[in-house]
């Protein structure tokens, strides 16, 4: 991961994605961050900032060209875990424009209990 771009989409399967992905969010510093991320990145989470980094569960990573379209669990500690689905456009091969979104879980209501199958996270 010294490259200070991200990986061009059209050169990596969905599993080098993930793995990448995984990889970064895991071992991430300000300084990496600022390697990737384009001079003119927007951050947009319009439910909620977060004081400390989360650990992140990769669940699933959909790569487009130039859009990477993520989803997983932020575990914040204290029972705070959060679904998230990240959208992440890319431009100039760096991060140009990322929205997160956050679901905290909940049971689904009993009245379609016939239908569910639970997910562990």
């Amino acid at each position: 991961m010294d490259d200070q771009r991200v990986p061009n989409s059209e050169e990596m399967d969905e599993q080098e994605a993930i793995q990448f992905h995984t990889e970064l969010v895991s071992n991430l510093s300000a300084e990496r961050l600022y390697e990737i991320i384009h001079e003119d990145y927007t951050l947009e989470m319009p439910q909620s900032a977060y004081a400390n980094p989360p650990s992140i569960q990769v669940r699933r990573l959909l790569v487009r060209d130039g859009l990477w379209t993520f989803e997983g669990v932020n575990d914040y500690g204290g029972d705070q875990v959060y679904n998230v689905a990240v959208i992440i456009e890319l431009e100039d091969s760096k991060m140009f424009r990322g929205t997160r979104y956050y679901a905290e879980p909940f049971e689904g209501p009993q009245w379609r209990a016939q239908w569910v199958e639970w997910m562990e996270p």
